[in-house]
């Protein structure tokens, strides 16, 4: 009779592997990611003129503050310190969410770049958390699979929501802007 096996913690799976230290490795790199968008999602709300859009943008900034906390107790979870990894990928999503804002008229024009940006982001993250969370799997990581998937379905709500402001106001009114001659 086979056991069931069910690990929660790092003690239990084979880190040492080369999925182990692949999953070790992008963990860095999404905490350095989720650390990035603490300072980031601020500019964007001085940005956003849009209440609806403020809105949602001070809520995921809360949540992105817990889900730094999150990936601090993943790794606790693998007897490891916490430590980030410049995510390239983040740093250029953020580089290009700075230049849309710039690159924007104030008002409803910034408020629709801020969102497309934001999006941007959560994209990202849903595909880094969604991979995180089938790696734990895969390793056996039970309670880290469950943190990881948490913080996935935060990222899928945030992309709703701005996706609801987004098709309910903000491109709506967007679409009756026009250059000015």
């Amino acid at each position: 009779m086979k056991s069931s096996n069910k690990n929660t913690s790092a003690g239990n799976a084979d880190l040492s592997s080369k999925l182990g230290r692949l999953f070790e490795d992008e963990l860095k790199d999404i905490y350095w990611a989720e650390k990035a968008l603490t300072k980031a999602i601020p500019k964007m709300i001085e940005n956003a003129s849009s209440d609806e859009l403020i809105e949602a943008l001070e809520n995921h900034l809360t949540e992105t503050e817990e889900q730094v906390k999150r990936v601090e107790k993943v790794f606790s979870l693998l007897n490891k310190e916490a430590e980030a990894k410049k995510c390239e990928a983040m740093a250029g999503l953020i580089k290009e969410a700075e230049e849309l804002m710039e690159d924007s008229d104030e008002g409803v024009m910034r408020d629709a770049a801020i969102i497309s940006a934001a999006q941007k982001v959560e994209h990202y993250e849903i595909a880094s958390y969604g991979t995180l969370a089938s790696f734990a799997a895969t390793l056996g990581l039970t309670e880290i699979g469950e943190l990881l998937q948490t913080t996935l379905d935060e990222e899928k709500n945030a992309d709703e929501t701005l996706t609801e402001v987004a098709e309910t106001a903000i491109n709506i009114e967007a679409a009756g802007e026009h250059e000015k001659k």
